[in-house]
């Protein structure tokens, strides 16, 4: 009997990049400002796609955070781990090959996470869902 790990739940698993685009779009869709994806692979070893957005509000951004992480179960791409410091500036939504960050704007300008990842390759943001 062998096992086959794509048709475990019975749902086709995105890529890493069409997972990051479909965030990237939610992000925008829920008035995120600045949304900008990276292909990181090759330069990272950690993951393949870095997702940043910076939010209007730690309310915004706490649910905005909830919402990525429920489209990454719908789409078979469940969270790995969720972080938020304890002023809710910064929020990290981890899908191992997909991290999505959001900010606020100090924070965001503070780490420059775009500068550090100058070299990953920008992806369009797309203006409507795949699905």
């Amino acid at each position: 009997m062998t096992s086959d790990s794509t048709t475990l739940h019975n749902k086709e698993t995105p890529t890493s990049g069409a997972f990051a685009s479909e965030v990237g779009f939610l992000l925008a869709e829920r008035h995120c400002e600045d949304v900008a994806i990276l292909n990181v692979t090759g330069l990272s070893q950690v993951c393949d796609y870095v997702v940043v957005a910076t939010g209007t509000s730690d309310r915004q951004m706490k649910s905005v955070a909830s919402e990525v992480s429920k489209l990454g179960n719908e789409k078979n791409f469940p969270a790995f781990r969720k972080s938020v410091d304890s002023d809710a500036t910064w929020i990290v939504v981890d899908f191992v090959t997909v991290v999505v960050h959001l900010f606020e704007p100090q924070r965001r300008a503070y780490y420059d996470l775009e500068d550090l990842w100058s070299d990953a390759k920008r992806v369009e943001v797309p203006t409507k869902s795949a699905t």
